[in-house]
């Protein structure tokens, strides 16, 4: 690979890697408001809430990466 090509390899790994960490930390942050520990509206409200942010948090640590990467990926050779 040359230089440029691999300056955009890097990127796009930091941004895939980081995408699966704020999903992650999205499901937790749903978990979180589900079980109650922290409070935004009131107990049946955040459990709404909580289960939003979860199914976010699952669409950006599972599909948007693969999204991505199809979106990514070079076209084949001559």
């Amino acid at each position: 690979m040359t230089r440029p090509e691999d300056a955009l390899a890097k990127k796009r790994f930091f941004a895939l890697s980081s995408m699966r960490l704020m999903g992650a930390l999205l499901i937790l942050a749903g978990f979180l408001l589900i079980r109650g520990v922290w409070a935004l509206a009131g107990q049946p409200a955040d459990r709404w809430v909580g289960a939003a942010v979860v199914l976010i948090g699952v669409f950006d640590f599972a599909i948007m990466p693969r999204i991505l990467t199809r979106r990514w990926r070079t076209p084949p050779g001559p």
